[in-house]
C-alpha cells in the first residue's frame, strides 16, 4: 500500500509546512515533489494566523498537479477558516442579520486572526479553488474531516451527499446561510467524551453514517484544547477509544505542525 500522510491547520506557515514536507521525502530541497506515488491529504485551515495563507494555497495547488504527474496524490479539505476568509471577501463589513459583530463578516474574519494579506492577495482562482474543496473523504478506512464535530451530518448522510451541500453553502448569496455555515464548521470537541466505544456515541454515529474506522481531524489544537505543552507536542493524539486522532499540533500557539502518517 502506498503511504498516506496528512497534515491540517498551517496557518500560514510556508516555511514549516515546506520543511515538513521535506523531512519525509515528500518534497525536495527546492520545494518540488518528490513523493513518487505517495498520498497526502491536508485537512483544512490554510489560511489566517500565519503570514503567507495564500502563499500556502499556492503550494498545495502547486503540489497537486506535480505529484499527480508521478502517480501521487495531494487532496485538500475545507477548513472553517477558508469558509471566513470566503465570506469575508464576498460581504465585506456589512451588517448580518442576526450577529452582533463588528464589522460584519470582514470584523468576525478579523477577530479570528484574518491576516489583511491574505486578504490583498485572494485571486479569483484562489477563490474558485476553495469553493471546489469537498469537507469530508473517506481513505483506506479513515474519515478525513476537518472539525471534530457532529454537525457535518445535518448537511448530508453520506460523503457525496454533505460535500454536496458544502458545494450548495458557498455558492449562496444569503449572508445569514453564510453564517450558519460558519457555525457548523467552527464547532469542535464532540468526540472528546466518547471515551469507551458504544454504538450511539458521536464518533460510532460519523463513522457509521459517512464511513470509515477511524475519524482524523484538525481544527482543536492539541496545545490549547487537550493540554499538550507546546514543547511536547511531537505527534498526534490517539483518543475516544483509539478510534480518533486529533493532529492540530497548534503551529500558531507555538507548537508545530504535524505531518502524520496514517499507512
Amino acid at each position: 500500500m502506498t503511504p498516506l500522510y496528512v497534515v491540517a491547520d498551517i496557518h500560514g506557515h510556508r516555511s514549516e509546512f515546506r520543511e515538513c514536507l521535506r523531512a519525509v521525502g515528500l518534497v525536495d530541497h527546492t520545494g518540488h515533489w518528490s513523493g513518487g506515488g505517495a498520498r497526502l491529504w491536508l485537512l483544512g485551515d490554510y489560511v489566517d494566523r500565519g503570514p503567507d495563507g495564500i502563499g500556502v494555497i499556492n503550494d498545495i495547488r502547486r503540489l497537486a498537479v506535480s505529484a499527480a504527474a508521478v502517480g501521487g496524490h495531494v487532496g485538500a479539505l475545507l477548513g472553517n477558516h477558508e469558509v471566513q476568509l470566503l465570506a469575508a471577501q464576498r460581504f465585506g463589513t456589512r451588517p448580518v442579520a442576526g450577529w452582533d459583530e463588528p464589522g460584519g463578516f470582514r470584523g468576525g474574519w478579523a477577530r479570528f486572526g484574518g491576516r489583511e494579506k491574505d486578504l490583498r492577495q485572494l485571486t479569483p482562482q484562489h477563490v474558485e479553488w476553495m469553493t471546489r474543496l469537498p469537507a469530508v473523504a473517506v481513505v483506506d478506512g479513515f474519515l478525513l474531516v476537518h472539525s471534530d464535530t457532529t454537525r457535518y451530518l445535518e448537511l448530508g448522510s453520506g460523503v457525496a451527499a454533505v460535500n454536496a451541500a458544502v458545494a450548495t453553502a458557498l455558492g449562496s448569496s444569503d449572508p445569514s446561510a453564510w453564517l450558519d455555515f460558519c457555525d457548523r464548521m467552527s464547532d469542535r470537541g464532540a468526540f472528546r467524551d466518547a471515551v469507551q466505544a458504544n454504538p450511539d456515541d458521536p464518533v460510532s454515529l460519523m463513522l457509521r453514517t459517512l464511513g470509515g474506522d477511524v475519524l482524523v481531524h484538525g481544527h482543536s489544537t492539541l496545545t490549547k484544547h487537550f493540554g499538550v505543552a507546546p514543547r511536547d507536542v511531537t505527534v498526534a493524539l490517539r483518543y475516544a477509544d483509539d478510534r480518533v486522532i486529533a493532529i492540530d499540533g497548534g503551529v500558531h500557539e507555538g507548537g508545530r505542525i504535524l505531518l502524520t502518517r496514517l499507512r
